[in-house]
């Protein structure tokens, strides 16, 4: 059997890996161990960035309506229990229907847990006949040479194994990725930041009894701090909670965690488990995110705490970055050095992420070392004084996981070999805020036009050079350059103030991933150097 790429994990990632190659015209083969039913949602906040790729791929619906209840309460609550205990602090959100979009985009983040998003995705998957999907298929082995890659593969129903032979294998098989183990890769950074165990239940009554004001999560605060979370996994009657453990690894029995779910509510309540998970936050990144023919993507690249929700949203960015330049070398222009690019721009966003998100968790679990005061649990106005001043602290605190902007849409590779800067400085990076802009290496800017579309709707399947403003240099140069090595490029002209404002300079040449790939007020001497660096060549 023969596929030009060849998936290795049908979570999220591996998804997207998948329907961006096909949404591209590509073929692609994806092979999953499991059967596709997600019984542990791992992830619940797909950010604005992925929203916009969503919406890029025409499925923007889908996920809004992909089974949560939107209407539901989005805020986040730090409390000793939800029935007879105390509100400690509270940061409030709008439900997801009333949510505005920022002005730097055109999209909203969503809520969708992975039990509503996965089967979204892989909805929109087996709707290209370029992909061949198969659950319950398991990679047994590989090797490499200059011009692909040769899997054994194993249907897991029939026993059956059959031999794949594909110009790239892409690694989207999880933190314990058979795929990075088999490369050798090692990952640096710390493997165990805390032992957790997640409870999928449900009550019918928990949200009835409780005596705080609803919310979408819950922290709960103890004499011992920060020990334990509870989310609303579909916004009715299905919720997560986790137990937040320390560096020691324990197992814990089912009673023992039906008893630390009823402590946290406060009272006896009805309840029904799912199922239970134990697993353990990280915080790693892949000394290298693979070679030649064979890549890593998602979770087999990078671990992280989901204190921020970057790790599934870090993923699906990065498989928008590395389809486009398969498809690239697949098709023939891209250069030599185009895929190994992927590592170049998206290992530091990776560290970076990565950092962020652990850093989230520390200020979570300040409170386990410096312990809360013993007023906070007591009744009275002493105790209500205690709580008011403890909250605020936590508030603002916690606040660094709300606001995080600039993470999910600041992202820019600096040091990419295939964008060319000019001599100006970019904004600097701020976690929470984000100033738009069109530097290269940089997300090009989110301006709505005139005829309702948004700037971003113009990206995606080729490269794009936009001629800003009415006096806008001739770009024909660049047009044949473009066509003598077979890269797809269109021209679109526009003159709309705001766009000029925003863009800053006359021409901007946009990747098909929607990265600024070159910008300026005059075209290069060189038209074919420029198109011959920014395909890899």
């Amino acid at each position: 059997m023969e596929t030009p790429v060849l998936i290795i994990g049908g979570g999220p990632v591996g998804l997207a890996v998948a329907g961006d190659l096909a949404w591209r015209g590509m073929p692609s083969m994806l092979i999953e161990r499991s059967d596709g039913a997600v019984r542990q949602p791992k992830m619940d906040m797909v950010l604005v960035r992925t929203m916009e790729i969503c919406r890029r791929w025409g499925i923007v619906p889908e996920i809004e309506g992909s089974g949560y209840n939107r209407a539901h309460v989005q805020d986040n609550v730090w409390v000793t229990a939800l029935a007879g205990g105390y509100e400690l602090g509270r940061e409030a959100f709008p439900n997801c229907i009333d949510e505005q979009c920022p002005p730097q985009s055109p999209q909203k983040r969503e809520r969708a847990p992975q039990n509503f998003f996965d089967p979204a995705l892989a909805r929109w998957v087996r709707g290209f006949e370029q992909v061949d999907l198969r659950y319950q298929t398991e990679i047994l082995d590989f090797t490499q040479d200059d011009t692909g890659v040769t899997a054994t593969i194993r249907d897991m129903k029939s026993g059956e194994t059959q031999e794949v032979r594909a110009k790239y294998l892409i690694g989207c098989d999880g933190a314990g990725s058979f795929v990075r183990e088999k490369l050798g890769i090692t990952m640096t950074g710390n493997p165990v930041l805390t032992y957790t165990t997640n409870v999928v239940f449900r009550s019918r009554d928990l949200e009835s009894i409780q005596d705080i004001k609803l919310a979408y999560r819950y922290i709960f605060v103890d004499e011992e701090g920060t020990w334990a979370t509870l989310v609303a996994i579909d916004g009715r009657d299905h919720f997560r909670f986790s137990l937040v453990g320390g560096r020691d690894k324990r197992q814990l029995t089912d009673d023992e965690l039906i008893a630390a779910v009823r402590r946290a509510v406060g009272r006896d309540c009805d309840i029904e488990i799912v199922s239970t998970m134990p697993w353990t936050r990280r915080e790693l990144v892949a000394d290298s995110y693979g070679e030649n023919r064979v890549w890593l993507v998602g979770d087999s690249a990078h671990q992280l705490s989901p204190t921020g929700a970057f790790g599934m949203n870090t993923g699906i960015q990065e498989s928008v970055d590395i389809a486009w330049k398969l498809e690239a070398c697949l098709r023939g222009w891209g250069g030599p050095n185009l895929v190994a690019t992927y590592e170049t721009e998206r290992k530091p966003v990776a560290v970076r992420n990565v950092a962020e998100a652990a850093r989230n968790l520390a200020r979570m679990l300040e409170t386990r070392t410096s312990k809360p005061p013993a007023e906070i649990f007591m009744p009275g106005p002493t105790g209500d004084a205690a709580r008011k001043t403890y909250g605020d602290w936590y508030t603002e605190r916690m606040s660094h996981e709300w606001f995080t902007l600039g993470i999910q849409l600041g992202y820019r590779y600096d040091d990419s070999p295939i964008c060319v800067p000019d001599d100006t400085t970019p904004p600097p990076f701020d976690a929470a805020n984000y100033i738009q802009s069109s530097h290269a290496g940089v997300r090009a800017p989110h301006v709505w036009l005139a005829d309702g579309r948004s700037t971003l709707d113009l990206f995606g399947k080729g490269f794009v050079l936009l001629r800003i403003g009415k006096d806008a240099p001739e770009a024909s140069a660049l047009v044949e350059a473009a066509a003598a090595r077979h890269v797809p490029l269109s021209v679109v002209a526009l003159d709309e103030p705001e766009v000029t404002r925003v863009y800053e300079k006359s021409l901007v040449l946009v990747r098909p991933d929607g990265q600024v790939a070159w910008r300026g007020d005059a075209l290069p001497a060189d038209a074919l150097g420029l198109v011959d660096r920014v395909r890899g060549a």
